[in-house]
């Protein structure tokens, strides 16, 4: 038990290199990679679901492959097809991208349920099937599926049943001011230097190096506060118009 709670402890440092003030969602995703389970990923936009997939699967030495999930997407694209070889007179099986170690199903929602379904053979048996052959997925195998939770317009929400073959549902978030003030941290100074316009000079210090960063910090989280309380008097607005109607009482 020491061996494998090290070995995890390396693992969840190494991913934290590049998702910062997330340990606790790359434990739990860890968790689930060990308990041979699937994860949800639900979350807003920017909040560093890919990078954590591809972390992981890179601090782990696993194949990563991701699927952009779309309405025109068939099963077939996910699970692979089989191709008539005119040279051979056979068919050859060119395997799809659910054939990996580590699977990003991103924006699952957006596609049909047809496609999603697709993936339930592959969450639960750790196999698909292609014109009758089976064909067996490698080991180990998780699948990270994220969704949009505050945009449903053209999207299919997934059934109860696939939803049993996740293991657990994980929610990022935006990362605090101090961690948004580490990530920018680590950029290199020629980075910084194209950022804030100032190509003219040789040497930035690093006194203004943090200005600037706590400068960018502060406004996006300006922007950050302005969006979420455009949002919150949007559905406030929208209460208030049921209310004069009759079709909502006033909480």
């Amino acid at each position: 038990m020491d061996d494998i709670k090290a070995t995890i402890e390396r693992i969840a440092a190494n991913v934290e290199r590049v998702i910062v003030g997330k340990r606790h969602a790359v434990e739990q995703v860890l968790t689930a990679l060990l308990c041979k389970g699937h994860v949800l990923l639900e979350d807003v936009p920017g909040t560093g679901k890919t990078m954590l997939a591809k972390a992981i699967a890179r601090s782990i030495g696993c194949s990563f492959k991701r699927i952009q999930f779309t309405p025109d997407l068939l099963p077939s694209d996910v699970t692979g097809i089989s191709i008539f070889n005119q040279r051979t007179h056979e068919f050859e099986f060119r395997p799809g991208p659910v054939i990996a170690q580590i699977v990003l199903a991103d924006e699952i929602n957006r596609a049909t349920p047809k496609t999603q379904s697709a993936l339930l053979e592959a969450m639960e048996e750790r196999q698909i099937t292609v014109d009758g052959v089976t064909y067996p997925l490698p080991t180990p195998f998780l699948v990270l599926a994220t969704q949009n939770p505050i945009e449903y317009e053209g999207t299919f929400p997934l059934p109860e049943a696939q939803l049993d073959r996740f293991f657990m549902r994980v929610h990022l978030g935006y990362p605090a001011r101090n961690d948004e003030i580490a990530i920018l941290r680590r950029q290199r100074a020629q980075a910084w230097q194209e950022l804030v316009g100032r190509h003219h000079d040789a040497h930035v210090s690093d006194h203004r190096l943090n200005n600037d960063r706590r400068h960018l910090v502060r406004v996006g989280l300006q922007q950050r506060d302005r969006r979420q309380n455009h949002a919150w008097n949007a559905v406030a607005a929208l209460h208030g118009a049921f209310f004069e109607e009759g079709l909502l009482d006033r909480v």
